[in-house]
């Protein structure tokens, strides 16, 4: 009787354990066969043709058009006022000093009275060479005499020229006491001090003439064949504002130790630029057809560009590109097939390989509006923006 109750708890339990089976693999099997997380839910875009400006880009150094000298041409003399100073706008023929001229102003006196003794003489000797030409005839003076009367007369008229050629070169010298602005300009340097007694042709100041300031671009030998008078240029000086500027001319020669040559470019509104900066600049020669990709879709790594393609098992590939020219927020994808479907933004968060999902673009894209992202992956951070860095 014993025996057969045991017989029968055995085949229950045989009975329950048969029966509870299924139902353990049943649990066990989704969990096997649970697929990975998508890293991003991303939007994929084609590359854009549009038609680029074609720049070249160049360094050189902002410097004055032309700069005159203004020195002094007085020797000797005491520089008594200065009346600009570094900074300032002349204009042609503005005093920008004064020398001392009590000596030239004496010295002009001197010269003026012996010109009137030099008149009165000669006048006395016209007088007396005109009477003896009179009594030439008579005979009453000696060829002698009237020989000696008539070079006379020639003798007070050279005096005469002589002072009045010493007046006219002191009155240039009391007008070399006035130091003058040789055209209009920018007064760019100043070296002038008040009480010094200089040398006739010692620089007083530095003029920048009318003010015009040019841009001196180095530009390599194989792009000087494409840049002509009046191509357009915009130079962006250091910690300045793009400036607009034009080629006025390219220089004949090429330095053989760089193999650039320059490139001078009129700025005919300068603004913040001064002569001396360092600026970098683009010249525009045409346009030409490109591929572009936002700036979002393309990812700098270890100094080559990256965009990310989606493969049929929704997986990245990370593909090697090369960028050019930009235009606003998008750039020139170059050797990247046309046809291509890239990841738009977040490639900073991802990995060759990583799985994604794929979703439309939302209606709220085209105004900037952010691309729906998954959950990230265990271990690690979630993206404060699409464009951050892995």
């Amino acid at each position: 009787m014993i025996d057969r109750r045991r017989a029968g708890i055995a085949a229950l339990l045989l009975t329950g354990t048969a029966a509870l089976l299924p139902l353990v693999n049943q649990a066990a099997e989704p969990k096997r066969a649970a697929a990975p997380r998508p890293a991003l839910s991303v939007t994929l875009i084609q590359p854009q043709p549009t038609v680029l400006a074609r720049r070249i880009p160049a360094n050189g150094n902002i410097a004055a058009w032309q700069e005159a000298s203004v020195g002094t041409e007085a020797n000797g003399l005491r520089l008594a006022e200065v009346h600009v100073n570094v900074g300032d706008v002349v204009k042609k023929g503005q005093v920008l000093a004064t020398f001392a001229a009590d000596t030239t102003l004496a010295q002009v006196a001197q010269i003026r009275a012996a010109v009137v003794e030099a008149e009165a003489t000669a006048a006395d000797a016209a007088a007396n060479a005109e009477r003896a030409r009179g009594l030439q005839s008579t005979g009453a003076l000696s060829e002698s005499v009237i020989n000696q009367y008539l070079t006379a007369e020639r003798t007070a008229k050279a005096r005469l020229e002589a002072q009045r050629a010493a007046a006219r070169a002191q009155q240039l010298r009391l007008g070399q006491t006035r130091v003058l602005a040789p055209d209009n300009g920018v007064i760019s340097a100043r070296s002038a001090t008040v009480g010094a007694v200089l040398p006739a042709g010692q620089e007083l100041f530095r003029l920048i003439r009318k003010g015009r300031l040019e841009w001196r671009a180095e530009v390599p030998a194989s792009d000087l064949a494409t840049l002509r008078p009046g191509t357009r240029a915009s130079i962006t000086p250091a910690g300045g504002t793009p400036i607009p500027g034009t080629v006025r001319v390219v220089a004949p020669t090429v330095d053989p130790q760089t193999r650039n040559g320059l490139v001078y470019v009129d700025l005919p509104a300068p603004g913040s630029a001064r002569a001396g900066m360092f600026a970098r600049g683009e010249f525009e020669v045409g346009s030409s057809n490109a591929l572009t990709l936002p700036q979002s879709a393309v990812q700098m790594r270890e100094g080559f560009s990256y965009v990310w393609r989606v493969d049929a098992e929704s997986k990245v590939r990370q593909t090697k590109v090369e960028v050019g020219r930009r235009a606003g927020d998008r750039i020139e994808v170059i050797g990247l097939d046309p046809n291509v479907r890239v990841v738009e933004s977040g490639v900073g968060f991802l990995g060759d390989g990583d799985l994604v999902r794929v979703v439309d673009r939302p209606a709220a894209a085209a105004s900037g509006a952010a691309t729906p992202r998954a959950a990230p992956r265990p271990g690690t951070v979630a993206p404060a923006n699409a464009a951050g860095t892995r």
